[in-house]
């Protein structure tokens, strides 16, 4: 294969759960939704599993982490998201922010997001077996590391500020709803200025990820998103 394999098997609020593949090692980030879920999209075996990486400690990312630990599958998460989730064991790895760490052929740095949880993480993957890397960052409002010659993003693209503030002028959500969401989950507007501030010239494919039902419009974002990039825009 001459890229990266992701595979979106869950986005957004219900639920979130991706796996990623380089040829030598199957990868899970996130894991929200239920254990059969996951079996029945991965043609219901485990075993092209080798690690799932969790970015904090939400159902809609972490529902099925203990099930993945009793099937034997490791788990990597921060001190913080092991202890909201109480969890424990040899196939718990705890992992800190700018730690860099080792899952079959890849090298991985986890960094910090901005989200409402214990200690939320973002994952940079590099491949040693294609030299291709993956930027992942989901659930926060804001990013404070700018990343270089990254091939794929998986970003959080939740709402676009205007639709967000049309939706609380007519009544269709709730001022605390409203202000649960800009401060716990990256806009549309705040995602471009991230990806204006980085060399992208690498750039392969953008995933945007955990669209709100209610707050966005995939067909706008895909088209700024493309226009700004260049690349493949996925909207998930």
């Amino acid at each position: 294969m001459d890229g990266l394999q992701i595979n979106v098997i869950a986005s957004g609020s219900m639920g979130n759960c991706y796996a990623v593949y380089d040829g030598e090692t199957g990868l899970l980030i996130e894991a929200g939704i239920p254990i059969i879920k996951i079996k029945q999209s991965l043609g219901f075996g485990l075993s092209t599993v080798s690690a799932v990486l969790i970015s904090h400690e939400h159902m809609d990312h972490a529902k099925a982490v203990k099930d993945l630990m009793k099937y034997g599958i490791d788990v990597y998460m921060s001190a913080g998201t092991a202890a909201v989730l109480n969890i424990s064991g040899h196939r718990l790895h705890v992992v800190g922010s700018g730690e860099v760490f080792e899952i079959g052929s890849y090298e991985i740095m986890a960094f910090p997001t901005k989200h409402d949880a214990r200690e939320p993480l973002g994952y940079f993957i590099q491949s040693r077996h294609n030299g291709l890397n993956l930027l992942f960052f989901t659930d926060t409002y804001y990013l404070e590391y700018i990343f270089e010659d990254v091939d794929y993003i998986m970003a959080e693209c939740n709402y676009s500020k205007a639709i967000l503030s049309k939706n609380l002028r007519d009544g269709v959500i709730s001022k605390v709803l409203y202000e649960r969401i800009y401060r716990s989950h990256m806009s549309l507007e705040t995602l471009k200025e991230f990806l204006k501030a980085m060399d992208l010239k690498k750039l392969k494919q953008i995933y945007l990820l955990h669209l709100s039902d209610t707050n966005s419009d995939a067909d706008l974002f895909k088209d700024e998103i493309q226009r700004l990039t260049g690349a493949e825009v996925i909207t998930t």
